[in-house]
């Protein structure tokens, strides 16, 4: 990547240079060019500074997939400010509690986000981008010929990654580690400006992000969907004659459903990228011998965004049990789980990784301590290496839940659940889940004097938090198994719900 690229909206800036009357954005029946993109991203700059963003503030974004999105990004960067990504599926408790960490100074938002928005920041700090349209708004905007001056240390994105014993928290990244990530996915997908994808995923999830900021610095053309739908999907792959899929665990298991998938011809794309959740290798073989396409499996995390991609150059080594290995400028080491010492090839332990592509820290401060040792970032996942680097994942040291990539915190569905009167104990974890990767489940342990109707408790939980945190299932038990320290057995729960293949296997027999 050229030095030229120092801050996020460098790679728009010079593919506009390079190739500015080339397609960059496809939304519905419209193009915009690197260079419409690049010149709207200019003007909104502009547009932010006169509504009193400075360089150094923070600005939220919670959109829906639109292009306004991809301009927004872009021109709060220019402003000199930092992004607060923040989900469009939330709902007021998961906002609130992100405004609070991160102190946005403006919004733009859309939809019911815009009155969620309203509601916290008060309406003069939010920007309904339909109403005007701001795509027109900025464009009568005059551009500054010259962008503030910013570091690339300066903070440039924030997204959310949950902890598991709390609220999620807001991952920094600056400039500087945005740059490092973007090059790192660049390479990792063998990406040019020859290359042609789309996204389905959220912008606000970091592998959508990234995506349309590869894109960008490659100067790739992506088409942006509004909504998953495999049909359009197969349909635009081959008329737009697609050379990549993005596709998490749903999207992959869609495909491999798909009746008609044979009707597509897929013959355009080089590979399909599977990403946020775990391989399911039967899922992804099903496809392959239907499309003959194959799958780069690939593993990140919001503060590390790329920890290991299958070699995109060696098509022929590719695999499913192996996340691949991790990229030029990564350097991933596993440590034992109870005393920190680094293992050998082979032995299972927690995966860290030291990268410059790593986060600055988190919001709450506090948190950032424990989520590094001696400069590696402990990614909570566990698993083992091959000599030659390969990474295998085996499970994960934190209690998170992932679903369809999104993390999701057990506490914080337990403290609603502890919020009703009935729920005396309640325990939730995680259970395999072939269309999600993995589903959230709850324990409860219920006061006998106060009758719960059935669906209650699941009903408040989706009516309180974000639609990928809504319980799979719900059980009533007698008591909710903990250590004398009052830690939750979740493996425990879990392997009672759902018992590992070996498990299951023993008791059949």
């Amino acid at each position: 990547m050229s030095e030229s690229i120092s801050l996020l909206h460098h790679g728009l800036a010079r593919a506009a240079s390079v190739g500015g009357d080339r397609a960059a954005l496809r939304s519905g029946e419209r193009d915009w060019t690197f260079a419409q993109l690049d010149d709207l991203a200019r003007r909104t700059a502009t547009w932010l500074a006169a509504r009193g963003v400075s360089p150094g503030d923070r600005v939220a974004v919670m959109l829906s997939n639109r292009p306004e999105i991809v301009v927004a990004v872009q021109g709060i960067s220019r402003a000199g400010a930092a992004v607060v990504m923040l989900s469009p599926a939330w709902k007021a408790t998961d906002v609130g509690h992100a405004l609070e960490l991160t102190a946005p100074v403006l919004a733009l938002a859309d939809g019911d986000a815009t009155g969620v928005l309203g509601g916290l920041l008060g309406e003069g700090s939010v920007v309904d981008v339909d109403d005007p349209p701001l795509l027109d708004v900025v464009a009568a905007e005059v551009a500054l010929d010259a962008d503030p001056s910013v570091s690339d240390d300066a903070e440039a994105i924030l997204v959310f990654s949950s902890g598991t014993t709390g609220m999620p928290k807001a991952v920094r990244h600056t400039h500087r580690s945005m740059r490092h990530a973007t090059e790192h996915w660049v390479r990792s997908l063998g990406l040019t400006a020859e290359d042609r994808f789309q996204v389905a995923t959220p912008p606000t999830h970091i592998l959508g992000l990234l995506n349309l900021l590869a894109a960008a610095s490659a100067g790739a053309t992506v088409r942006l969907h509004p909504r998953f739908d495999l049909g359009e999907e197969l349909r635009c792959i081959e008329a737009d004659r697609l050379t990549l899929e993005m596709a998490v665990a749903p999207i992959a298991l869609a495909m491999a459903n798909c009746p008609d998938l044979e009707r597509y011809d897929l013959s355009s794309l080089r590979y399909i990228v599977w990403g946020a959740t775990p391989v399911t290798a039967h899922v992804a073989e099903q496809v392959t011998a239907r499309t003959g396409v194959g799958w780069l499996p690939g593993y990140g995390a919001s503060e590390v965004p790329v920890l290991a991609v299958n070699p995109v150059d060696r098509p022929e080594e590719w695999r499913l049990d192996s996340a691949g290995l991790p990229p030029d400028g990564v350097e991933l080491r596993v440590a034992d789980l109870e005393t920190g010492a680094v293992l050998g090839p082979g032995e299972v332990g927690e995966i860290q990784a030291r990268s410059a592509s790593a986060m600055a820290g988190y919001l709450p401060a506090a948190a950032t301590a424990d989520a590094f040792v001696d400069g590696w970032y402990r990614t909570g996942d566990v698993g083992w290496l091959e000599p030659e680097g390969w990474v295998h994942l085996t499970d994960r040291a934190k209690e998170m839940i992932k679903v369809k990539g999104f993390q999701v915190a057990p506490a914080e569905i337990e403290a609603v659940l502890l919020g009703h009167p009935a729920v005396l104990d309640c325990a939730v974890f995680g259970v395999p889940d072939d269309a999600a990767g993995e589903v959230p489940v709850a324990v409860v342990q219920l006061d006998a004097h106060h009758p719960v109707a059935e669906g209650e408790l699941a009903e408040l939980v989706a009516g309180s938090l974000a639609t990928y945190k809504r319980l799979h299932a719900v059980a009533v038990v007698d008591t909710i198994p903990r250590l004398p320290s009052g830690k939750v057995l979740r493996r425990e729960l879990r392997e009672a719900w759902a018992p590992p293949p070996a498990a299951a296997a023993e008791e059949d027999h």
